[in-house]
């Protein structure tokens, strides 16, 4: 067994679903810290509002144990808590009646984790402008919220709404997601900053975003309606051309995006673009971005095909997760790949949109050569773990082989907007998104994403021609009763789709030979054996 699938007590306390987690549904928070730039320090407290699903006396929420729980108070008295690992577990002094609407404060204070390489590792980045001034941001996604804030830290469970109050010093802001109701002015040279989320949103997309930022806004008008969409850039990026970049980006991309997936999910919490240090988060309406004012990813194209330089790549991907993360959510980190293979995808139908589909999957093609097939798409479940880094590139390559199966456009189309309306603000996991896409596009395609996401090795379609002219076709896979549907043909024609299984089935195509058989390798990620 490799170290990586080692799993210990922190980790089920972190990633599984207990009864003392599930016995309660999480509906509001109050998050109201202030923050120490100069000590790298944070304290304040959250309210929980919860409904009780059962009855129950103890339950757990989460905050990393090198930050101090100062004090729980329930009804007005403090209630006793212990820890374990990152874990909080707090008695109350009667059982709360299932069905009960009812709330508790937690008081914290501490230094929280400095990130390093964020927003690849989580915690507090921490830097300076090149004014001196203060520009800091929190990126937290896979480690979890309860690195820097008490909360009930599982995707299955999100808040129905919060209101984030963050207090800074005067010299620079705090920008945070949902929109600014107020701000207030403290008498220590601190301003405090309230914001208000009235839409679902998980954990990792709570953020803090505080700099000497310059503030402008526009209305978009899209498909719901007029869509407020505001950007907070550094002072010293405030010039023209690069607010011109972003505003171009934001509305091509919610134009191409409300086009595929429908209406932005968030439209009464607004859209954010906020500049940050490190490269770039989903953070919910108030995405964060650090690429530096061009296109491509920090000014390359992973694909190298060009048509990824012709576009911002961290407005749209992180844009694109808005809709595959935000708005559907897995339940279980393992079911990371949702998120992130859709959002793959997007950039390429942000391509098709703008350059036509055939520029669209060359740059999926192209991903390609970033596939490792080392380990599965999806990751284990209740251990807070995720799958491959292959869920970004053969994610985006395994859904366009769906949209190449179903050869209907318009259906594919269809079927993004469904998802989106039937999960809207709602979580899922591996068999929703997986039985869901099988009915609509009325191909079984269960066999399909379990060889592609749950196992590291791609199928191989056999061909056999026989010296009587009978050609033979199977697919050799790692899934019982495989069977997928392929494009073939002779070479320069038009390939008709065949739906081939694991025992060899009848090619019926007039005249095809050893030299003129023509197989879809370009769409289909597989591999071929011809004898």
């Amino acid at each position: 067994m490799k170290a990586k699938d080692i799993f210990f007590e922190a980790d089920s306390l972190r990633g599984q679903l207990t009864p003392l987690r599930t016995c309660y549904d999480i509906l509001y928070y109050h998050l109201d810290v202030r923050i120490d730039i100069d000590n790298k320090s944070i304290c304040g407290s959250n309210l929980f509002k919860f409904k009780a699903v059962n009855p129950f006396d103890r339950l757990q929420f989460d905050l990393f144990d090198n930050l101090s729980v100062d004090k729980v108070e329930y009804q007005g008295s403090e209630i006793p808590f212990n820890r374990s690992y990152n874990a909080v577990f707090i008695d109350f002094p009667t059982t709360i009646e299932n069905g009960k609407i009812d709330s508790f404060r937690v008081h914290y204070s501490g230094h929280p984790l400095q990130a390093t390489r964020a927003p690849w590792d989580g915690g507090f980045d921490w830097k300076k402008d090149s004014n001196g001034l203060p520009f800091v941001a929190t990126a937290c996604q896979k480690l979890g919220a309860s690195v820097w804030w008490p909360n009930k830290d599982h995707q299955s469970d999100e808040v129905d709404s919060m209101l984030i109050s963050v207090s800074v010093p005067k010299d620079v802001i705090n920008v945070s997601n949902g929109r600014l109701i107020r701000t207030e002015d403290l008498k220590d040279g601190y301003r405090k900053f309230h914001w208000r989320v009235e839409n679902p949103i998980n954990n990792y997309n709570v953020a803090l975003n505080i700099g000497d930022y310059v503030h402008f806004k526009e209305i978009y008008k899209g498909v719901d309606g007029n869509l407020d969409i505001n950007y907070y850039v550094l002072r010293e990026n405030n010039q023209k051309n690069k607010r011109e970049h972003l505003q171009k980006n934001v509305r091509e991309t919610l134009q191409a995006f409300e086009h595929w997936f429908g209406p932005y999910p968030f439209y009464k919490d607004g859209y954010k673009l906020v500049e940050t240090a490190h490269l770039g988060m989903e953070h919910q309406s108030a995405i964060a971005y650090g690429n530096k004012y061009q296109n491509g990813y920090l000014g390359s194209d992973g694909s190298n095909t060009g048509w990824g330089k012709k576009w911002d790549f961290i407005i749209v991907h992180e844009s694109g997760h808005e809709w595959f993360g935000n708005n559907i959510t897995a339940k279980d980190l393992g079911d990371m790949w949702i998120h992130e293979s859709f959002t793959n995808y997007s950039e390429a139908l942000f391509i098709d949109y703008f350059y036509g589909k055939k520029a669209s999957q060359d740059y999926v093609h192209g991903n390609r050569t970033g596939i490792l097939n080392d380990r599965p798409l999806q990751g284990p479940y209740h251990v807070n773990k995720e799958g491959s880094g292959d869920m970004y590139l053969k994610g985006g390559v395994i859904l366009n082989m769906i949209r190449t199966i179903i050869d209907n456009d318009e259906k594919w189309r269809s079927i993004l907007r469904s998802l989106n309306e039937k999960f809207y603000h709602s979580g899922v996991d591996y068999n929703d998104i997986v039985n869901f896409v099988s009915t609509e596009s009325g191909f079984n395609l269960r066999p399909f994403f379990a060889q592609y996401v749950q196992t590291t090795a791609i199928p191989t379609l056999e061909i056999q021609i026989g010296s009587d002219g009978n050609v033979l076709g199977r697919w050799i896979s790692d899934i019982p009763d495989f069977n997928m549907p392929v494009h073939i043909g002779l070479k320069g024609k038009k390939k008709i789709r065949i739906l081939l299984k694991d025992t060899f089935t009848k090619i019926e195509i007039p005249n095809l030979k050893k030299d003129n058989i023509e197989i879809d390798t370009f769409n289909y990620y597989i591999g071929t054996l011809i004898q």
